[in-house]
């Protein structure tokens, strides 16, 4: 099963593109919710180059490594990439009120699909505001 979130971001293309993509503002941006936090982030940011970013609580009493391969890599387009035996897909459109980031993954079989949807758009809106917050700055 496929899940998509989505958000639309009032940012030029090439900051929304370059903050999804640099490990600080990964480290930064990617987390569900206050109570987590992105320990490490790498990208290599090319057909069949590694990603991978730490999340962990806060407290420190959980925490997982989320990794991958980009199997193709559009600049300013699109990133598909592999993640165990699971596929994502992060589309990047400008339209006349922002850029859309539409992120579409295969659900795990752990977690309810509604949990993983909560999750995965919590995500999305972080970085969301991460970006609008450096465009003031």
């Amino acid at each position: 099963m496929k899940i998509t979130v989505e958000t639309t971001i009032d940012a030029p293309i090439e900051t929304v593109w370059a903050r999804y993509t640099t490990p600080e503002d990964i480290i930064q941006s990617n987390a569900a919710s206050d109570d987590w936090h992105t320990t490490a982030a790498t990208v290599d940011l090319r057909a069949g180059g590694a990603f991978s970013s730490r999340m962990e609580t806060k407290d420190g009493s959980m925490g997982f490594d989320f990794a991958g391969t980009y199997v193709r890599v559009e600049p300013l387009a699109l990133l598909e990439s592999s993640f165990g035996d699971r596929a994502m897909l992060v589309e990047f459109d400008q339209g006349k009120s922002g850029v859309t980031v539409r992120v579409t993954f295969d659900a795990e079989t752990q977690n309810p699909v509604e949990m993983q949807r909560f999750g995965w758009q919590s995500i999305l809106d972080n970085f969301a505001r991460h970006v609008m917050a450096h465009q003031r700055s």
